[in-house]
């Protein structure tokens, strides 16, 4: 412990916290397991989606600048949780220093937040395309799209930057074991013996801004979107709008309902320790899984530039043998 003493009161910063999210589950290493297995599949999906957007020209688009963005967060986003997480629970390095504690909470909630900020863009995209389709290409830009992702960076670390830093004026005198599976920001903060009022003021904000704000906004373009798909006369058009919708919606419906039934439901009710940190670490672990998965299924342009690719690379090793033989 490293404590400073002035006017009769103790500041204690920890040298480390104790992680104790999973210390009384039982069969834990068969969730780890499935863990390693999730991120495996993560890593794989998200970069082989940012790989057929880097290579294929067809996406090259402002609409895939913001795929590409949510693949990246989606990719850095696990990397920042479930390695360390196994790490810590798997290999028993349960015990983190307060500097590394304070960077793992900002990394994870970071990109967290711009996931849920970035299917925000994508719902400003399609709102463009299905209500403004001839002025779309002169709204959604590569340059204005970049600038929109840039802005988001900026605006989330600044936010977040806070958020942490703020952590810093508590004094931890009593326990240092953080009931839950990372540097989570609510169960360290309680911890505290000081006042923390002004950290849950701040967490209660972020929450509202970052993740009850965009489901109201994309629910707000979506009754926009429906009542211009009611104008089109044509059942076949109408049909067509949809269906470059469901991709996004899928991921809206993945990432959103989970994190918000954990929330309410912690709020309503009492949950078990065991069963919040299962619940919330899904939450946060299966949607990066499973975006890439969405996206290259329900997404036609994707699909086509797959085979492109596929083909190109067929035709680029016959000509290779070819060569080869020739030789």
């Amino acid at each position: 412990m490293h404590s400073n003493s002035s006017e009769n009161k103790t500041f204690v910063r920890p040298a480390t916290f104790f992680i104790n999210g999973f210390s009384n589950f039982p069969h834990a290493k068969y969730y780890y397991v499935f863990l390693c297995f999730v991120y495996a599949v993560t890593v794989l999906g998200n970069s082989f989606i940012m790989c057929t957007i880097y290579l294929s020209r067809r996406l090259h688009t402002a609409k895939h600048i913001a795929v590409f963005n949510l693949a990246f967060c989606d990719l850095c986003g696990s990397s920042a949780l479930i390695p360390k997480l196994i790490d810590m629970f798997l290999f028993g390095h349960q015990l983190i220093s307060y500097e590394a504690c304070l960077a793992n909470m900002f990394f994870v909630f970071h990109f967290m937040n711009i996931q849920s900020l970035t299917l925000l863009v994508l719902a400003y995209d399609r709102l463009v395309a299905i209500c403004f389709p001839l002025r779309y290409h002169a709204i959604i830009t590569k340059t204005s799209m970049s600038h929109l992702i840039g802005s988001m960076w900026i605006f989330s670390m600044a936010l977040f930057a806070v958020l942490v830093g703020l952590v810093n004026r508590l004094s931890f005198c009593r326990s240092t074991v953080v009931q839950s599976y990372f540097c989570d920001h609510g169960p360290i903060i309680s911890l505290s013996c000081n006042s923390n009022s002004l950290n849950y003021l701040m967490a209660y904000i972020l929450f509202g801004l970052l993740i009850c704000l965009p489901v109201i906004v994309i629910t707000l373009s979506y009754c926009c979107i429906a009542a211009a798909l009611l104008k089109i006369a044509h059942g076949a058009d109408r049909i067509k709008a949809m269906k470059t919708c469901t991709s996004h919606l899928a991921l809206v419906a993945i990432f959103y309902l989970p994190i918000l039934g954990v929330n309410v439901k912690s709020i309503s009710t009492s949950i078990d320790p065991n069963s919040r940190i299962i619940s919330t670490s899904l939450t946060q672990a299966i949607p990066p899984m499973l975006n890439p998965i969405i996206y290259t299924l329900k997404t036609k342009e994707v699909m086509q530039s797959i085979k492109e690719l596929y083909k190109r690379h067929k035709v680029d090793t016959v000509i290779e043998k070819k060569v080869k033989q020739s030789r």
